[in-house]
């Protein structure tokens, strides 16, 4: 009986700590008197609560007098029986909410545990501006190239020819990450930063810029390597193999965040439809209406499971489960794997590659 008690006590906790967070409205980790009277007010009764009612509580339950609640403090305060009148009202409302807004979840002591927690860590502060960052270099170097009177639809800008990945100059090993920023017409500049801002800045909300980024990163140096090996002679530039890790590493976020989402079903659906559109949509072109497109498809696809895999290590996990942990360490082995074996080919096997300019 103790277990059971000790285990319904921290079922509680958890709950009254939704709560918490909540009405913490600043994120500080505090309940001054404001927020405590627009909880009780906004969810216990439909008349307000006489001000000096609530800040007799407040103070009452502020033990070290800084004149804010803590967690335990506040903790104390809602279990405190003579406010039993004031937040047993609050909880039932509190529980009437969530059950209206999100479906059960098939677990035991499910009335305790809620889907939609995923959906909960969405934040602007810190602000999401990785995503943005990149794309406002990208247009400053294409605009470079532009004002230097150059064609926006050719590489021949001396920023593109500075950057782009070029096989036959491979030794200049900046060039499988900095072709990202290089793109060809307004077109291709346009299309990778719209959907660079609309997949990645939704990711920054939730797993913070500097995980989105190393995602980003890891999608576009795959594909260069990958692209090194299987399609040689090609050249690289556009941000495609950073923007398919981002749309892979929302299907890595699914993946681990299932149970902790309210429609993952929906947004799996999603993300699948708008990456095998692309997808088809190249592979028609290419061999059924057989279009020359200079297109390194290559990058698409190293990119995309480059984000998979470090999507799955990198990106959060909000309730993590024995058999996560286990996909967590397989994702990041073969990334690793794969990795290394695309840099020794590219060190090691110099006759694989066409010759390097001096």
């Amino acid at each position: 009986m103790a277990d059971t008690s000790m285990e319904l006590t921290n079922l509680n906790e958890d709950r009254w700590r939704e709560v918490f967070q909540t009405y913490d409205v600043n994120n500080d980790g505090r309940i001054n008197i404001r927020e405590l009277r627009d909880m009780i007010r906004s969810t216990a009764y439909e008349q307000g609560i006489p001000r000096h009612v609530i800040r007799a509580i407040h103070k009452s339950a502020d033990v070290n007098m800084d004149g804010e609640l803590d967690f335990q403090e506040f903790l104390y305060m809602v279990n405190n029986p003579d406010n039993e009148l004031f937040f047993t009202k609050v909880q039932e409302k509190y529980s009437q909410y969530v059950k209206f807004l999100v479906p059960k979840r098939r677990r035991v002591l499910e009335e305790t545990t809620v889907d939609g927690r995923y959906e909960d860590q969405y934040k602007c502060c810190p602000p999401p501006v990785i995503m943005i960052l990149i794309s406002l270099i990208e247009i400053i170097l294409f605009g470079t190239d532009l004002a230097l009177g150059n064609d926006s639809n050719e590489i021949t800008g001396p920023v593109a020819n500075a950057l782009l990945y070029d096989p036959h100059q491979r030794k200049e090993f900046w060039r499988f990450l900095t072709y990202m920023f290089v793109h060809i017409g307004k077109y291709h500049l346009i299309v990778n930063i719209l959907v660079q801002i609309v997949l990645g800045v939704p990711l920054e909300m939730v797993h913070n810029g500097l995980r989105v980024a190393v995602v980003y990163l890891a999608g576009v140096i795959a594909g260069s390597l990958g692209t090194s090996i299987t399609d040689p002679t090609v050249r690289l530039a556009g941000a495609s193999g950073g923007v398919y890790s981002l749309i892979t590493a929302h299907l890595a976020s699914i993946i681990m965040n299932w149970s902790e989402m309210t429609y993952p079903i929906i947004q799996l659906i999603i993300f699948i439809v708008l990456m095998g559109s692309d997808v088809g949509t190249a592979i028609y072109n290419r061999y059924v209406l057989n279009a020359n497109e200079s297109i390194g498809y290559a990058a698409h696809f190293f990119g995309a499971l480059a984000g998979l895999l470090v999507g799955i290590f990198v990106l959060r996990n909000i309730e993590v489960t024995r058999p996560e942990k286990i996909i967590r360490a397989i994702a990041i082995v073969v990334f690793v794997v794969l990795m290394g074996s695309g840099i020794i080919i590219n060190i090691f096997y110099q006759d694989y590659f066409p010759v390097q300019r001096l």
